[in-house]
């Protein structure tokens, strides 16, 4: 029983894991049922049995996602390092493009917010939820600089964290533009402004 359950499991991972890879490179609509069940090696009444539509596999997909970019901020955030310092390794990851995260390159967000607000409410809903969580958990890293004396005491934390994710998302919608980092490490410099300032 644990056995199959658990190949059943990975065999749920690897759709997922094959169609984030998809997704990336096309986003969602551009990604076909039959090509990610081809590149999936899946056969389709297997999908169904793990999904129940492709909008389903889309739910699934981004609450992974969500979930994962949880851990890996965890990562960068739950250290013995001051506030300012967690914030500006957390940006940092963002430029670093051999990143274990990959933030900036593979942010879902920046694939799929605009594509999935007009496609899917469920989508839209559970990525927008990941955005809040985040820009909360930022917030609260805002603060604990505060508290440590790493960044100055004035401003509300969640507009400030709001900010600057959103000025981030945006330098990363022009770095792929562009294909350059430039907004990015622009985007760097102007953090370290508003953390002065925060």
């Amino acid at each position: 029983m644990t056995a199959v359950r658990k190949k059943s499991e990975l065999t749920r991972e690897h759709i997922l894991a094959t169609g984030r890879e998809l997704v990336l490179r096309q986003g969602f609509g551009g990604m076909g049922l039959k090509e990610l069940l081809d590149a999936s090696g899946v056969p389709k009444g297997s999908f169904y049995y793990y999904f129940a539509s492709k909008e389903a596999f889309g739910c699934a997909l981004l609450d992974d996602y969500c979930a994962e970019y949880g851990v890996k901020l965890a990562g960068l955030f739950d250290t013995g390092a001051s506030g300012r310092d967690k914030l500006m390794a957390y940006w940092a990851v963002w430029l670093d493009t051999d990143a274990a995260c990959g933030m900036a390159d593979r942010c879902l967000v920046v694939k799929l917010a605009a594509e999935i607000s007009d496609l899917s409410e469920d989508m839209r809903l559970i990525l927008n939820t990941g955005v809040e969580r985040l820009v909360r958990r930022i917030a609260a890293v805002i603060v604990e600089g505060r508290d440590d004396g790493s960044l100055p005491g004035s401003g509300d934390p969640v507009a400030t964290a709001r900010a600057m994710y959103a000025l981030w998302l945006g330098a990363a919608i022009l770095a792929k533009l562009s294909k350059d980092q430039g907004p990015l490490r622009e985007a760097l410099r102007t953090t370290e402004q508003m953390l002065a300032a925060a």
